[in-house]
C-alpha cells in the first residue's frame, strides 16, 4: 500500500486539477503500450471502498487495412457517494476527457495527468454499503470463479464423505458378523481372534497427559462456538471483518465472553477421566491460548512502537484488553470448570480396562502416525483451499469479503470432512491393535494448521508485496496463532468423532 499524489477532500469538488507531468522514454512507452495490451488495471482504495480502471484503451477496428491504436487515459474522474461522514461507494471513469493516443508520438513524450472529483450525496447507510460493493464488480462475471470453485468443493468433498461411510458401514457390518458369532459357531474364534476386538481391554485406557488433553478440548471447543457465532453475526451483517490483520475488538470481547465453555468442557473431561487437580487444570485451559496469544501480540505491537505506525495499539487499550481477560475471561473460566467438574459423572465405557498394558505390534509406514497426520491434515486443508485464498487476500490484501453464507458452509464441510477422516483413521488404527488412539485422533486432524501454514509461506512469497521486518512479523505472527486455532479447533473435532465412534463400535461388540 502507497498513498497517492491524488489530493481529495471531503466533499470539496475539483474540476480538470492537474495532478503531475511526466516524460516517457522509448523503453517507457512500449512497456506501457504493452501493459495497455494486456488489459492492466490499477486499484485504489478509498475508505476500504476499492475503485478499479484500465490504464489505457485499445482499440482495433477492421481486416484489410487493419487498425491498431493504443491509448492512455492521462484523465480520471472520481464519483463518490457519500452520506452524512462516511463514504458510501466510489468508482472512476475515463470517459470526459479523450485519451492521449500514445502510438508512433516523437520520445521523449511528454504526458500531463489530470483529475477531477464529484460528490453525491446518498441515502444508503453505511452499515449497508457492502451490497452495493458486492453488486458493482468491475470485473466481468466470467472471471469470477468463486461460486463454481466452492461448488466443485463441495462436490468433491460429499462424494468423500459418502465413499468414507459406505467403506466403514460394509467394512463394520462385516467385524461385527465376525466377532460376533456364538462359542458353538465357532471354537476357534479366541485362537483366531485379532483386529480392534482384541483390544478391548485397552481402548478405553485413559491418555498420559490428561491435563494437556482435556486442556485442548476445551479451549477448542471455545474457538468452535466463537467461530459459529462470527460467522453467524457475519451472515446477519453485525460483525464487520478489519482487514490488514488488525485485531478486531468484538472477536476479542467473544473470546473472553466465551471463555466458561473451555473452563467448562475441559474440567468436565479431565473429571471423567479421573483427574483430581482441577485447579491446575483450569489455569492450563485458561492460558493455552491466553499466553501464546499475549507473547505473539507484545512482540508484534512492540515492533509497531518501534517503527511509530498506526498498527500499535496505544497503552490505554493494551490496559483495557488485558483488564478484560482478567476480570471476565479467567473468572469465567473458572465458573465453567466449577459448574463441570460438579456435572462430570463417570466416564462409562462399555469395556473394562485391565491393569497390565498389551504389547502393541510393529505397523507399516504408510500406517504410522506420520501417515495419519499427513492424511488428516491435508484432506480438511483441500475443503478450504479455495476459499483461504479469498480470506488472505481479504486480510492481507484489498479485497472485500462478503459471502459469509458460502464461508459458513465451508466451514461445515470443514467439520464434517474432519469427522469423518477422524473416524476412518481410528478405525485403521485399532485395527493395526494399536489402542493409542487419544493423542493421535488430536494430531491426526490438527495437523491441518501445518498445512494452513505451508499455504501461509506460498502466500507470502508468491501472491503478496509484503516486505521488511513489520510487515513479515505481523504476518508470519498472526499466521500462527490462526494455524494454533486451527489445531484446536479441528483436533476436539477429531477427538470427539472418534470418541462417539469407538463407543459405538464396543458398545455393539459381543464380549464375554
Amino acid at each position: 500500500m502507497a498513498e497517492s499524489l491524488y489530493s481529495i477532500k471531503y466533499k470539496k469538488e475539483e474540476d480538470k486539477k492537474e495532478l503531475c507531468s511526466v516524460k516517457y522514454s522509448e523503453s517507457d512507452l512500449t512497456l506501457l503500450k504493452n501493459a495497455i495490451e494486456d488489459l492492466y488495471y490499477f486499484e485504489f482504495v478509498l475508505d476500504d471502498v476499492p475503485i478499479r480502471g484500465f490504464i489505457g484503451h485499445l482499440e482495433e477496428s477492421g481486416i484489410i487495412p487493419h487498425s491498431h491504436k493504443i491509448y492512455l487515459w492521462a484523465h480520471l474522474h472520481f464519483n463518490i457517494e457519500y452520506n452524512d461522514n462516511h463514504i458510501i461507494f466510489a468508482n472512476v471513469t475515463t470517459k470526459e476527457v479523450s485519451p492521449v493516443n500514445i502510438d508512433d508520438v516523437p520520445t521523449p513524450f511528454e504526458v500531463v495527468f489530470t483529475y477531477s472529483v464529484k460528490w453525491y450525496k446518498s441515502t444508503m447507510k453505511y452499515e449497508e454499503r457492502g451490497t452495493k460493493l458486492r453488486d458493482n464488480s468491475f470485473f466481468p462475471k466470467t472471471l469470477e470463479i468463486h461460486w463454481l470453485s466452492i461448488i466443485n468443493s463441495m462436490v468433491l468433498v460429499f462424494l468423500l464423505i459418502g465413499f468414507v461411510v459406505i467403506i466403514m458401514t460394509r467394512v463394520l457390518k462385516s467385524d461385527f458378523a465376525r466377532y460376533n458369532l456364538d462359542d458353538d459357531d465357532n471354537d476357534d474364534l479366541d485362537q483366531d481372534d485379532n483386529g480392534w476386538k482384541i483390544i478391548h481391554t485397552d481402548v478405553f485406557r485413559f491418555p498420559p497427559q490428561k491435563n494437556l488433553f482435556c486442556a485442548i478440548l476445551g479451549v477448542g471447543s471455545q474457538f468452535l462456538a466463537l467461530a459459529t457465532g462470527i460467522l453467524l453475526m457475519a451472515m446477519l451483517g453485525m460483525f464487520n471483518v478489519h482487514r490488514h490483520g488488525s485485531i478486531n475488538s468484538a472477536g476479542i470481547v467473544l473470546y473472553a465472553f466465551t471463555s466458561c465453555i473451555s473452563g467448562y468442557i475441559a474440567a468436565n473431561n479431565f473429571r471423567k477421566m479421573g483427574g483430581s487437580n482441577w485447579v491446575w487444570n483450569i489455569n492450563l485451559t485458561s492460558s493455552l491460548f491466553a499466553l501464546p496469544f499475549f507473547l505473539v501480540w507484545a512482540l508484534i505491537n512492540s515492533v509497531a512502537w518501534g517503527y511509530g505506525t498506526t498498527q500499535a495499539l496505544p497503552w490505554t487499550t493494551v490496559v483495557l484488553l488485558m483488564a478484560l481477560w482478567v476480570f471476565v475471561g479467567y473468572p469465567l473460566t473458572v465458573i465453567g470448570g466449577i459448574f463441570g467438574k460438579n456435572w462430570a459423572a463417570g466416564f462409562d465405557a462399555p469395556c473394562r480396562t485391565k491393569n497390565i498394558h498389551r504389547e502393541i505390534p510393529s505397523v507399516p509406514w504408510y500406517r504410522s502416525g506420520f501417515a495419519h497426520c499427513i492424511v488428516g491434515g491435508f484432506l480438511p486443508f483441500s475443503a478450504i483451499s479455495v476459499e483461504l485464498y479469498y480470506i488472505f487476500a481479504t486480510l492481507w490484501g484489498r479485497e472485500q469479503y462478503t459471502l459469509f453464507g458460502i464461508l459458513f458452509i465451508v466451514y461445515g464441510i470443514l467439520l464434517s470432512v474432519t469427522a469423518c477422516i477422524s473416524v476412518a483413521l481410528t478405525y485403521f488404527q485399532l485395527s493395526a491393535e494399536d489402542y493409542r488412539w487419544w493423542w493421535r485422533s488430536i494430531f491426526s486432524a490438527g495437523s491441518t494448521g501445518i498445512f494452513v501454514f505451508i499455504y501461509a509461506l506460498f502466500y507470502y512469497c508468491k501472491r503478496s508485496n509484503m516486505s521488511g521486518a513489520l510487515q513479515t512479523i505481523e504476518f508470519f505472527g498472526y499466521t500462527f496463532l490462526s494455524c494454533y486455532v486451527f489445531f484446536l479447533m479441528l483436533g476436539t473435532v477429531s477427538y470427539f468423532s472418534s470418541l462417539k465412534f469407538v463407543r459405538y463400535i464396543y458398545v455393539n461388540l459381543k464380549m464375554d
